[in-house]
């Protein structure tokens, strides 16, 4: 409510309060519109390892916002490139008249806080005690540049709503300058399957699963409230492989809500490898995971139930659905062939058909789709590739669970992106192509009426299965969109 309107909604009192000062209304409203407001203070934060190559493109990105932060802390880790050296360049205080012609400001700070054994976790923690007596937080990753506009959306409607405790951007994958198609395949794949995700939970009420630390404003006192309630000495704690969402899942058991923004957007760095983006998203899954199943780990306790997870146990349904299908189909296409049992039916074409119509539709909601992405959906081939790849990771994330293999996925992510690691990526598609071979050759060996049998249940069955699937996919493909881009 501005003067005007306040002294309106009270003009009774506003009038008497004039005459007994000897003045008038118009007089005491531009009194009130003299008197200072309020700014809240926003306190940014880039943890930075080994981000000489896309750096400056990030600080260029916050220093054109429309609403600059107050203090921008650059807190290198662990670098062995020349990131310090890059964000040294902007050090200092940068001023500028806005398009109010006031003029604003804001100070770049560089920490070199060298070797840190907690990474991310430390560099963030590290730049939570600089920003410390500030209103806000502002989380930005390295790689990540962001609309001029995507600041000041953000923090409007976290000042607006008190029950916000934070809210993060509608995040895309930058595709420009790739090369191979390799490169080319897992970015169109990764904005797909970023869209999606950022779909989801539009629709659910703009309720954000995960306050992803690309671009996300959190509230302090919410942290701070996350501190106290789990007993911490700083909000981001290594107890789980993705900080982001244990983060998130605690600001909601606080009692806050976890936002994503309809209008503020920012472009990520992808992954373009199939070694970097298998050890991401089995980080991403494992970390999932130990959040997700019931019981004491270390120092991780699951939490099933969490409204925050609901997502995350479609995800994963979803994901064993599309293993079970398709591995499936191969398997009794194969034995059917063997068999001369194989009969072509037209409505198996209906599935991917579904599949390609939502995967369109998910296209066109995308606010800056272009003809690469249409490409991906339409064709149907690359879509299915990558869900294939995509159930290589779910496989190795479980795997990895379920064998409580100890490893650091930090590290394994890293040395994937700088062209390191193992081929372990592979390891789901050669256990499957031994499992579908030992299926086919146990086939071989059954007598001549438990082959038919056995291919007349395992067709019903896959059919029923592949029914309520697709039924499914054509409910989401009829969902109104509601005017949402992503």
């Amino acid at each position: 409510m501005n003067p005007a309107q306040h002294i309106a909604a009270h003009q009774d009192y506003y009038v008497n309060l004039a005459a007994d000062a000897g003045g008038t209304v118009d007089e005491a409203v531009g009194e009130l519109d003299a008197l200072p407001v309020y700014r809240s203070t926003v306190g940014c934060v880039i943890p930075a390892y080994n981000e000489a190559e896309t750096l400056a493109g990030v600080l260029d990105s916050l220093l054109c916002q429309t609403r600059l932060p107050d203090a921008i802390h650059v807190v290198v880790n662990n670098s062995t490139d020349n990131t310090i050296e890059i964000a040294t360049h902007y050090a200092g205080l940068h001023t500028r008249v806005n398009r109010d012609s006031v003029d604003e400001f804001t100070e770049i700070f560089v920490h070199d806080i060298g070797e840190n054994k907690d990474k991310k976790v430390g560099a963030l923690n590290y730049g939570y005690s600089l920003v410390e007596g500030m209103d806000f937080f502002l989380g930005v990753d390295g790689d990540t540049t962001a609309d001029p506009q995507a600041v000041e959306r953000l923090l409007s409607e976290i000042e607006h709503d008190q029950r916000i405790g934070g809210i993060s951007a509608i995040y895309s994958i930058d595709d420009t300058d790739m090369h191979g198609v390799v490169e080319r395949f897992l970015i169109a794949g990764q904005r797909q399957q970023f869209a999606s995700f950022n779909l989801q939970n539009l629709l659910r009420g703009r309720q954000m699963a995960v306050l992803g630390g690309q671009f996300s404003i959190f509230r302090m006192s919410a942290l701070a409230r996350v501190v106290e309630d789990n007993h911490q000495d700083f909000p981001w704690v290594r107890d789980s492989e993705i900080e982001d969402s244990l983060l998130s899942l605690q600001i909601r058991s606080a009692g806050y809500l976890t936002k994503i923004s309809a209008d503020a957007r920012a472009n990520v760095g992808g992954m373009t490898t199939l070694r970097s983006i298998d050890a991401q998203q089995v980080k991403w899954l494992a970390g999932a995971i130990d959040l997700m199943w019931p019981g004491q780990r270390g120092d991780t306790k699951g939490q099933p139930f969490h409204p925050n997870l609901r997502l995350r146990w479609f995800e994963m349904g979803s994901m064993v659905l599309n293993a079970y299908t398709r591995f499936s189909f191969f398997v009794l296409l194969t034995c059917s062939l063997l068999f001369s049992a194989f009969v072509f039916n037209a409505l198996w074409l209906i599935p991917p058909l579904v599949a390609t119509l939502l995967n369109f539709r998910i296209v066109r909601a995308m606010k800056n789709a272009n003809r690469r992405d249409y490409l991906f959906a339409l064709l149907w081939l690359p879509s299915e590739i990558y869900i294939w790849t995509r159930m290589g990771h779910f496989a190795r994330a479980w795997t990895k669970f379920f064998s409580r293999t100890e490893s650091d996925n930090w590290a394994l992510q890293s040395r994937a992106e700088s062209g390191g690691g193992s081929r372990a990526f592979l390891a789901p598609f050669v256990v499957a192509t031994v499992l579908w071979g030992a299926a086919v050759a146990v086939f071989q060996q059954l007598p001549e009426q438990l082959k038919s049998d056995t291919l007349y249940v395992g067709w019903t069955s896959l059919a029923i299965m592949t029914l309520l699937q697709t039924a499914w996919l054509l409910l989401k493909c009829l969902r109104r969109f509601r005017g949402y881009k992503v």
